[in-house]
């Protein structure tokens, strides 16, 4: 019977870590513009409270399939990002390329659930709403609609 080496427990693949693939990597910098694209959302009345926060996370986590710990780390980064970029427009411009219609407009929906977590409509929140649809060039139908849907999300 051989005894697998020391770096090999039980004979299986080391738990080290990884490069990201340029597939992977891509992905993540999607998922970080999207939820700073949420962030951006639930700030715009200069009030980011805990509804509104466990609203994202979990919406991160549904969509994303991530774990709690996860979901929590890449809203913490979006967060960071948010704050250095110089606007959503970056955010904005890598989900327009990136997602489909109909991903966009789920996106919507799912801005229209973040405006609603905290039970009312912030001053700005509908104007930023419609600017961030505008960048993602979502019809101007699909965010009315997505607005009569905001518990799907």
């Amino acid at each position: 019977m051989q005894v697998p080496p020391p770096d090999k427990p039980n004979g299986l693949t080391p738990l080290t870590p990884r490069e990201p693939t340029p597939a992977e990597e891509q992905q993540h910098r999607l998922h970080v513009a999207a939820c700073a694209l949420l962030l951006e959302l639930a700030q715009a009345d200069d009030e980011f409270n805990e509804l509104e926060r466990s609203h994202i996370e979990a919406v991160v986590r549904r969509h994303l399939g991530l774990d709690a710990e996860t979901a929590s780390a890449l809203i913490e980064l979006a967060e960071q990002e948010r704050l250095a970029a110089a606007g959503v427009e970056q955010f904005a411009a890598l989900v327009r390329e990136s997602y489909d219609e109909g991903q966009r407009a789920l996106l919507a929906e799912i801005m229209w659930g973040v405006v609603f977590a905290d039970g009312r409509i912030g001053r700005d929140e509908g104007r930023i709403l419609g600017r961030i649809a505008s960048l993602l060039e979502l019809k101007p139908g699909f965010l009315s609609e997505a607005r009569r849907r905001p518990d799907a999300n």
